[in-house]
């Protein structure tokens, strides 16, 4: 019988189990599906510790740009950042490849992040966010991969996402309208700043707690490195404000207290490096680009893995989302 097309496999955690053994050289391997998502991350246990094992789509993520997340991961290990990094195998390499009923699937083995996800943060722990994501940008600004990552710029982050989410809007266009128009708006806002002065560099585009660890020393490890990309590195400090901002919209602490906790992450940054008045203010601008970007990512993925929660419903309510962010932040 001949294979029936296939658009998305899941490879089976056993059969991974035993070829990790073998590539890596491990004894005792216990491989466990830990998320099916935009790609598939395994957990992976043996007898000398643990790692994690993800499984990338070609159509989510092109061997190029695995190949510059591996190589962006690797500069960052060896500038002394604490990120969870690749493994390589006993002959050496970084990324394997499997045959899989849609086509070539490429994988990667990361070192364990230590500890758990923290979202309600010490003084401490803020300011050891701060310190670290710092440190990792001034390694990032000075890079220039072999490998290209996609770059974060009004055509990546607003021209074309509008594009791509407007067949879905086809219902609510009175939420598009809200998206098309405040998208001008930003890049309004934008063309006043001296942007030619921000600071760039590769970015990690989700610095959000659920992408960190914290062990019981409070040492902190970055991962996830999926969506880094070339574009102002004040999209990190954006990015990780939208926790406060979910942390006041569902009442977890007051707006009082999380401006106080970013302005502790922000003076623990700026001691470490420059983060201009002019970055800070851009913020809730680049931070609309951050909600449309994966409003547009969700669309694109919306076969494979949002359509178990991307309903009209959602819609309405990731809309309403945006419109309180940025009737809070926005000077709009």
């Amino acid at each position: 019988m001949t294979l029936f097309p296939t658009q998305y496999s899941t490879l089976s955690s056993r059969a991974l189990g035993t070829y990790l053994a073998e590539a890596y050289g491990f004894s005792d391997v216990r491989c466990a599906l830990l998320l099916r998502g935009v790609s598939d991350t395994y957990r992976v246990e043996h007898a000398k510790g643990k790692a994690i094992f993800k499984i990338y789509r070609d159509a989510h993520r092109s061997l190029p740009e695995i190949q510059g997340e591996v190589e962006l991961l690797n500069q960052l290990r060896t500038g002394g950042a604490h990120v969870s990094y690749p493994i390589p195998d006993l002959k050496g390499q970084a990324i394997q490849s499997f045959q899989a009923a849609e086509g070539i699937r490429n994988g990667v083995l990361f070192t364990y992040a230590n500890g758990e996800n923290v979202y309600d943060f010490s003084d401490e722990q803020l300011r050891i966010i701060g310190h670290e994501m710092a440190f990792n940008h001034t390694i990032t600004s000075q890079l220039e991969l072999r490998h290209p990552r996609k770059p974060y710029d009004l055509e990546t982050t607003l021209n074309r996402p509008l594009e791509v989410i407007r067949p879905f809007f086809e219902h609510f266009p009175e939420g598009y309208a809200y998206l098309e128009e405040t998208a001008q708006r930003v890049k309004d806002e934008l063309e006043r700043f001296d942007t030619a002065g921000f600071s760039t560099g590769y970015c990690h585009y989700d610095y959000l707690p659920k992408n960190f660890h914290f062990d019981e020393q409070n040492t902190l490890t970055v991962f996830d490195y999926d969506f880094a990309g070339k574009g102002f590195l004040a999209n990190d400090l954006m990015s990780f404000q939208i926790h406060f901002f979910f942390h006041t919209f569902f009442k977890k602490i007051s707006r009082e207290e999380a401006d106080r906790q970013f302005e502790v992450f922000i003076n623990a940054y700026r001691e470490k490096k420059a983060f201009s008045e002019q970055e800070l203010q851009a913020i809730p601008y680049l931070g609309f680009a951050f909600w449309l970007f994966y409003l547009g990512f969700q669309c694109e993925n919306f076969e494979d893995w949002s359509n178990t929660f991307f309903s009209p419903r959602y819609i309405h309510d990731r809309i309403n989302l945006i419109q309180q962010y940025m009737n809070l932040y926005s000077t709009f």
